[in-house]
């Protein structure tokens, strides 16, 4: 169920994204460089955590998705 509920959240990054991208359309020109940045760190971190065995299964797959997230949201933004 937590994991459904995970999916979900991550689904909701995709209109959150297009609001961002929406209402700062002047921000986002200059700033490019730093969602392009906070995406590949994201991305890193969320592989990274795939093969980290130092923490349990809940905590691991918590922070897989809000990397994922951030992940979409940054994406979304920076994209043209």
């Amino acid at each position: 169920m937590s994991l459904l509920i995970a999916f979900l959240i991550l689904l909701g990054s995709f209109p959150i994204g297009y609001m961002v991208k929406y209402l700062t359309k002047e921000e986002i020109r200059s700033g490019r460089k730093y969602f392009r940045g906070v995406w590949i760190v994201c991305l890193a971190g969320a592989i990274a955590m795939l093969f980290s065995s130092t923490m349990n299964l809940l905590d691991k797959q918590a922070i897989i998705f809000t990397l994922l997230f951030m992940a979409n949201v940054a994406f979304i933004s920076w994209r043209k």
